[in-house]
């Protein structure tokens, strides 16, 4: 007698075994299927703005930055390299700009910002 419920508990665990690792796979795959629809809606969404997606924007300069550091913080040689066009302009003051009079329209506060 004793067989025969240690046969069915070990077919009962092998079956669950197999109902939570079939749930499991059918989660990863939905997952796998979700990240896939985002990324080909984020890549057709920059093709119809003509923008770069963000996360290209940010490994792109994570990837100029690494490569930047990658021969230290200071170039080796102590050669510099020219910085371009040096163009002297005469300093002038800028005014401070005269503030309008503020007008309210009723008792919204933002009434005046945007009228």
């Amino acid at each position: 007698m004793n067989e025969i419920i240690d046969f069915f508990g070990r077919l009962v665990r092998g079956v669950l075994k197999l109902a939570l690792g079939l749930a499991a796979l059918v989660f990863l795959l939905g997952l796998l299927l979700a990240t896939l629809v985002v990324v080909l809606g984020v890549t057709l969404w920059a093709l119809i703005t003509g923008r770069k997606p963000a996360p290209a924007v940010v490994f792109t300069r994570f990837r100029q930055t690494s490569q930047r550091y990658t021969q230290g913080v200071w170039p080796s040689g102590g050669a510099r390299r020219p910085m371009g066009d040096v163009v002297d302009v005469q300093a002038t003051e800028v005014p401070e700009p005269v503030e309008a009079p503020q007008r309210r329209n009723g008792p919204d506060p933002m009434a005046r910002v945007m009228h």
